[in-house]
């Protein structure tokens, strides 16, 4: 039930922003490099997305990625049970959107992020900043030829647009993980 009820908020935001940007899905395949059918099947909640999908349509529509995974809501008090979030789930990483900030001119998504061993996870980069706070595990994260290794409590902050990876090194990585983007970022290659 969880998965369905967030391909039905992918789908409607998927359409939504297709229909704003005025393309059709031919032309929104050639932008983001995913198969019309898989668009067509995301588009009508029967998609399995992956981290490379979302963050492909993401830079695709120059929008963060929370605009296809969140319902826009203003409550007063925020609260997000695990139980409820999908898993968008990649090569070594599990993100779960927790949260969708959308400030005077930045837009702030957290993520509780899980990252697992015998994998390397490459991106080649995307718009903003990207903030990552360990909370259990070691991570080696940063650009591939001189990656950082944080340690349980360790912060870095590092400019996602350049292309970067993350791994686990001992074990199983448990961190947090704050995208900070410019409202209405200009499209980078794609996060994967």
């Amino acid at each position: 039930m969880v998965r369905e009820q967030a391909g039905q908020v992918l789908a409607a935001n998927l359409r939504a922003l297709r229909g704003q940007a005025g393309l059709s899905l031919s032309e929104l395949a050639r932008r983001s490099g995913i198969a019309k059918g898989t668009l067509s099947q995301l588009e009508s909640g029967t998609g399995n997305p992956t981290i490379e999908t979302v963050f492909s349509l993401s830079n695709a529509f120059n929008v963060p990625v929370s605009s296809l995974l969140t319902e826009r809501t203003d409550p007063g008090v925020v609260l997000v049970r695990s139980a409820g979030l999908d898993v968008l789930s990649s090569d070594a990483v599990d993100l779960r959107l927790l949260r969708r900030m959308d400030l005077t001119d930045t837009v702030v998504e957290i993520y509780d992020q899980r990252v697992r061993p015998g994998a390397i996870q490459h991106s080649d980069g995307h718009p903003g900043l990207e903030h990552v706070t360990v909370t259990a595990g070691r991570l080696r994260f940063g650009p591939p030829e001189e990656p950082y290794v944080l340690e349980p409590g360790d912060y870095i902050c590092f400019p996602a647009h350049r292309p970067h990876i993350y791994e686990a090194v001992d074990g199983p990585v448990m961190s947090v993980l704050l995208l900070q983007y410019p409202a209405g970022a200009v499209a980078a290659p794609v996060h994967s």
